[in-house]
């Protein structure tokens, strides 16, 4: 099914009147609609509902004209998942409203379509923010959905342990609220178990009390790189849990880079939490200063044209000796290295809380490697051909940062346990898999 004309409120057809701003092949602005940061897709329809009831229309149409369903909020899916070569795109970006509820019991309601960037700046004047992502662009009904790991995960965890409902539609076009005390089984697996549930239209959180951090960059030139990355997790470790870290490592004589976000106004504290990083190796480049914690998200980085990207990931129980020594070999062979802290309040959550089960995990190893445009794929893999010697020392991997999603990915990402509730859940409120085009979690059967 195709249609060959753009139409503001409502497009008929198959399943009846289809409100909001619909987008075919063929028309002005459809081929920018079809496309994702990391894909470019030739969906039949793109859809871009103004509320709940839109999604809803659009998830009955799709239903009735037997399209398959792509659900977008910001477009950055790593594996793609943010448009298809077929079926319908339900692109969320309307569904932007970030709206403070209760000042006092710092109750927000955010749009699934919202971007980090967006919320950020909105509740920077209550002296309010959210656990996000890294960079600006990013949606938050993605990011919150496979848990969400930000700048302020050690002191308040992830963004999906500030969640305390969601709205979403149903796959049967029927809307309806999730939380603690309505559909709980579907609030918990709405926190770590991806789009396979539903179209989420709105989350509430209770957000933090944050206004200025201390943010920024140390650079290294490390003589020993064993003993930074263990000297690292040992602060990690012991450290104050306002300071969330990130070591990023370059091969070759590029040096280490730690990023730093200090969850509080007060600039002795962070001197002091800071104090000991600084110590971990000769200092080439300090970037570290107050702001506002609305200023420290990136502008998220376009990859040349061409460029081929491969990324890994897992979280691992523990960076020791051994794990250290796999991520040298990487290093050596050519690869980024990235390493996030967590710990603090994220392993304060019980692993079976939610459906994010690797609560204990002491740090998420990130590996990368690129390949210049026109070079065959195997430039970009070949730095990660080590990689299953860090990934055999992993818990399971962040579903958020996978660039694939065969079910291999999936079972990566959730314990056996965790994915067989998972599946139970699936089968009560999508049976027919119509969310699949996500980190698929199939039905259980019976």
């Amino acid at each position: 099914m195709t249609q060959t004309s753009r139409v503001h409120g409502g497009l008929c057809g198959v399943g009846g009147r289809l409100p909001g701003e619909v987008l075919a092949p063929g028309v002005d602005g459809y081929a920018e609609a079809a496309s994702a940061m990391f894909a470019t897709g030739t969906p039949d329809l793109v859809v871009r509902p103004d509320d709940a009831a839109g999604v809803a229309a659009a998830v009955r149409y799709a239903t009735a004209a037997r399209l398959a369903v792509t659900v977008r909020s910001g477009g950055h899916s790593m594996a793609g998942l943010s448009t298809h070569a077929d079926g319908m795109v339900i692109d969320l970006r309307n569904l932007c409203g970030v709206e403070v509820l209760d000042r006092d019991a710092r109750r927000v309601r955010v749009g699934a379509g919202a971007t980090w960037g967006t919320v950020a700046a909105a509740l920077a004047p209550y002296g309010l923010g959210l656990t996000a992502g890294d960079t600006r662009e990013v949606g938050v009904g993605g990011l919150t959905l496979g848990g969400g790991i930000g700048w302020l995960v050690r002191g308040y965890g992830l963004a999906i342990d500030s969640l305390e409902a969601a709205d979403l539609v149903t796959a049967d076009g029927e809307p309806i609220r999730a939380d603690a005390g309505q559909h709980g089984d579907l609030f918990w697996a709405l926190r770590g178990g991806g789009g396979n549930f539903g179209v989420v239209t709105s989350f509430e959180f209770t957000a933090q009390p944050v206004t200025t951090v201390h943010f920024g960059t140390i650079s290294y030139r490390p003589a020993d790189l064993a003993r930074l990355v263990a000297g690292w997790r040992d602060l990690t470790r012991s450290g104050d849990e306002n300071l969330t870290t990130t070591l990023s490592l370059a091969p070759g004589p590029s040096g280490a880079m730690l990023r730093c976000c200090y969850a509080g106004p007060d600039r002795d504290a962070a001197a002091a939490a800071l104090r000991p990083f600084r110590a971990l190796a000769p200092v080439t480049a300090d970037t570290v200063r107050a702001m506002p914690y609305a200023d420290v998200l990136d502008a998220c980085p376009a990859l040349p044209p061409g460029v081929r990207m491969e990324i890994r990931n897992a979280l691992v129980p523990a960076l020791d000796d051994a794990t250290t020594g796999a991520i040298a070999d990487l290093l050596a062979d050519g690869a980024m290295i990235t390493l996030r802290g967590l710990g603090g309040a994220v392993a304060r959550v019980a692993p079976d809380a939610t459906a994010y089960a690797h609560r204990d995990a002491e740090a998420l190893v990130v590996a990368s490697a690129m390949a210049p445009p026109g070079g065959p794929p195997r430039l970009a893999a070949a730095p990660l051909a080590r990689w299953s010697a860090v990934a055999v020392r992993g818990l399971g991997a962040y579903v958020n940062f996978l660039e694939t999603a065969t079910d291999a990915d999936v079972a990566s990402v959730y314990p056996p346990a965790t994915y067989r509730r998972l599946a139970d859940v699936k089968r009560r409120y999508d049976s027919g898999n119509l969310f699949r085009r996500t980190h698929n979690v199939r039905p259980a059967r019976g």
